[in-house]
């Protein structure tokens, strides 16, 4: 667990680093208005809702795979974070999108921490499934297994390259709605991934992160849809 938590601590040093670059750069103007009406309060929502979703949708994906300890969940931590943020928004009529400084942060984050969970081995339960593909890794039991974590953090360092270039470009899409793009991305590459996981299965083949990821797409989906007229 000491290399997992290195690589947390660099994950946290380099999403807050990359947070500010992008902040000064492209996001203050569009983010300090309604971050200025939103208050303390509004990151006490964020935080509390996703400790709340991480170590809840972590720790029930353990119980239900009979497997016993403490878990974590990115996933489950986006999920948590956004529903309190959007309680937090009706209660204090919000309106418009606060996410948009967040996407850098959070791709740096998963990118960078799931190469952790990959070289923390089987302990880290974020292990793939066998495999007889030329890049399998051995995770301590002397059996390959898809690199799930790899593909996770590529696919995160792949949206995070188009995020950066459509800052630059100032893309009206991503300018007014880029955290929905975010949201609606991580839940469609997480549920491929969950695939190639071991985790106990609830309905037909599809473990409890995989409706995690559907209840985030949709969201995405209703949310990119209600600001489709919207422009940064």
């Amino acid at each position: 667990m000491t290399v997992h938590l290195a690589f947390d601590l660099l994950a946290m040093l380099a999403s807050l680093g990359l947070s500010a670059v992008l902040y000064r750069w492209r996001l203050r103007e569009i983010a300090r208005p309604i971050m200025t009406r939103a208050g303390p309060g509004y990151a006490l929502a964020l935080v509390g809702g996703a400790i709340a979703g991480g170590y809840g949708l972590g720790a029930l994906n353990l119980m239900l795979s009979d497997v016993a300890g403490i878990g974590r969940s990115i996933l489950g931590a986006l999920a948590g974070a956004i529903a309190g943020v959007e309680l937090f928004k009706a209660w204090r009529n919000l309106e418009g999108s606060t996410g948009l400084i967040f996407v850098g942060a959070f791709c740096t984050s998963v990118a960078v921490g799931r190469i952790g969970c990959l070289l923390s081995g089987l302990d880290d339960q974020t292990y793939g499934i066998p495999t007889s593909l030329p890049w399998a890794v051995d995770q301590g039991d002397g059996i390959g297994r898809h690199p799930v974590q790899a593909y996770e953090a590529l696919a995160m360092l792949a949206f995070l390259a188009f995020f950066v270039e459509a800052l630059r470009r100032r893309a009206p899409l991503v300018m007014a709605r880029g955290f929905y793009l975010l949201v609606g991305y991580y839940a469609a590459q997480r549920f491929l991934w969950e695939f190639l996981k071991p985790y106990a299965k609830i309905i037909g083949s599809l473990n409890v992160f995989h409706l995690a990821c559907l209840a985030l797409l949709t969201y995405a989906g209703v949310m990119l849809w209600r600001n489709r007229d919207v422009r940064a």
